[in-house]
């Protein structure tokens, strides 16, 4: 008689038919082929399979190390535990992320295409500048500094990168006044410090400069 693969339920029933008429798997005691099948079943079989379950207590109290014999796929058994030994084993070796078939050429060109439309894509995406907001205080020597010539010399520096904004007059005590205003200026051109020497080179109506206020865009 030929048992079953013992992981099934085919195959516990094909052996308590079996051990209806044997007490043991090969001879007349306990053998290592018994130990092969005790650990081929894995865990404790259920009422449903007596016979089964019966062996499976009887041979649980032995030492199982000291039972004679080889231990070896019994002959009833045929090549079932090696058999799954064997696909399980392959199973590991198996790749299922690998695949014997070529690819369609087709395919292949619609990725290809798509993947240049994304490069271009990206390549054509603007380039985020930099940019900050500078208002600058402009002082004047004194009350009759012309502050409308003031506000005329500074405009008139013009330089890739900054960009003239609102302007206006604070008091600052004694009649005298402030030119304030406001520029945005791209980062990577423009240097405030080297702005401010420039309005600071028209000494005639120039005494400083300050920052008044920086903020990043």
């Amino acid at each position: 008689m030929a048992i079953g693969d013992l992981k099934t339920d085919k195959g516990i029933k094909d052996l308590n038919s079996y051990l209806a008429d044997h007490s043991y798997i090969e001879g007349w005691q306990p053998t290592q082929a018994d130990v092969v099948i005790l650990e081929a079943l894995g865990k404790t079989p259920t009422s449903s399979n007596p016979h089964v379950l019966r062996w499976y207590n009887h041979i649980k109290s032995y030492d199982l190390k000291t039972l004679p014999g080889e231990k070896k796929t019994p002959v009833i058994l045929g090549n079932n535990i090696a058999a799954g030994k064997n696909e399980e084993d392959d199973d590991k070796d198996v790749d299922l992320f690998e695949s014997d078939e070529e690819e369609d050429p087709e395919a292949v060109r619609l990725r290809e295409e798509r993947l240049k439309e994304y490069a271009e894509k990206k390549s054509k995406k603007p380039i985020l500048i930099a940019k900050s907001s500078v208002v600058l205080d402009v002082k004047p020597w004194d009350d009759e500094t012309d502050m409308k010539a003031i506000e005329e010399i500074v405009r008139s520096i013009q330089m890739d990168g900054l960009t003239w904004a609102a302007s206006k007059l604070v008091a600052v005590g004694y009649g005298i006044h402030k030119f304030r205003i406001m520029c945005i200026i791209e980062d990577d051109k423009v240097s405030v410090d080297s702005l401010i020497e420039q309005i600071e080179s028209f000494e005639e109506y120039v005494q400083s400069v300050d920052i008044e206020s920086f903020n990043k865009l």
